[in-house]
């Protein structure tokens, strides 16, 4: 019998090497749990535009936006573990919908960490005819209109932050749920929407087109994709500090010789000079070769849930 179990298990374990050593023999689908046209999907893009190359087969883009980025997210934690569905997940989807929607999944255990990508922080934002023209106006503009400025909230990093501006100042504005950061920036363009503190990446392009007024940067010191833009410290709002951060994880149970070449993609990709340029662009921050590991995403992601988990609990923050 023992003889048998161990032959039994040297085919297993052959057949899963002979697997891993031909992936990926067709095209991989990155899940981007976000409408087209937000950080997420243009970090995305840029990676999985880079890693085809190193990987010899494309690595299609799908957007699953809905519910704060859980509905893709879900997709992917159900999805077969054999590395040819993969998930960006940040921030928000892999720390703040943890905390804050009834999820069918465990953002930890659900999941295998392949690589953390790059971070920018937030920028608090108000359309372009706000009456404001600095943070301490703004929330002197807030005190003054108690419960009639409207906040967008596209994911739960927004929702945060927006509360803990509230919980800050003593202010009262209505939040005003949106699928992703692009929608919400169209409407923010357009005046119909007051008010939003998202990632730079969303921000950045209509920042610089004049389009929305930029009031701090969400860090302890200055963005140096918009050095003019003050930190909250600098602004009057010292201590609401949140950065947005994007990372590469497949589900529970991917063979980790696949996790390894998948892992070594991202790290061919995040070395290649035309992508470091693109991405600083958007105003992202690639996180050094050493944390470009497996095992620093995880323990990265474990550090996030620790610290942030308590703050969005006490706050009694709800997907919406």
């Amino acid at each position: 019998m023992r003889l048998l179990a161990s032959v039994a298990l040297a085919t297993l374990v052959g057949l899963a090497a002979a697997h891993a050593q031909i992936y990926p023999s067709r095209p991989i689908t990155l899940v981007v749990p976000f409408p087209a046209g937000g950080s997420t999907d243009a970090v995305a893009r840029i990676v999985a535009e880079r890693m085809r190359m190193s990987l010899g087969q494309p690595v299609v883009i799908e957007n699953v936006g809905g519910a704060g980025g859980s509905i893709g997210v879900g997709r992917v934690a159900r999805a077969a573990p054999d590395g040819y569905t993969l998930d960006v997940g940040q921030w928000d989807t892999h720390v703040g919908n943890g905390a804050t929607f009834p999820l069918s999944y465990d953002v930890v255990k659900d999941f295998e960490p392949v690589a953390l990508l790059s971070s920018n922080p937030f920028l608090i934002l108000a359309k372009k005819t706000m009456p404001a023209d600095d943070l301490k106006g703004l929330i002197a503009w807030l005190k003054a209109n108690p419960d009639k400025a409207s906040q967008a909230i596209p994911t739960a990093g927004s929702h945060v932050a927006g509360i803990l501006l509230q919980k800050e100042t003593g202010t009262r504005f209505a939040f005003v749920p949106y699928r992703g950061g692009g929608p919400a920036m169209q409407d923010l363009v357009a005046g119909q929407i007051d008010m939003m503190i998202i990632q730079a990446a969303v921000a950045l392009p209509q920042v610089r087109a004049g389009a929305v007024k930029a009031y701090a940067v969400t860090a302890s010191s200055r963005f140096a994709a918009a050095p003019d833009i003050p930190t909250v410290d600098e602004a009057g709002l010292p201590g609401i500090h949140i950065s947005g951060w994007f990372a590469l994880f497949a589900p529970k149970g991917t063979p980790k010789p696949i996790i390894g070449k998948l892992n070594a993609a991202v790290v061919e990709a995040l070395a290649d000079a035309d992508v470091r340029a693109r991405l600083a662009t958007l105003g992202q921050e690639i996180f050094p070769r050493e944390q470009q590991t497996p095992e620093a995403l995880a323990a990265y992601h474990k550090t996030e849930i620790e610290k942030w988990w308590p703050i969005i609990k006490a706050a009694n923050i709800k997907g919406e």
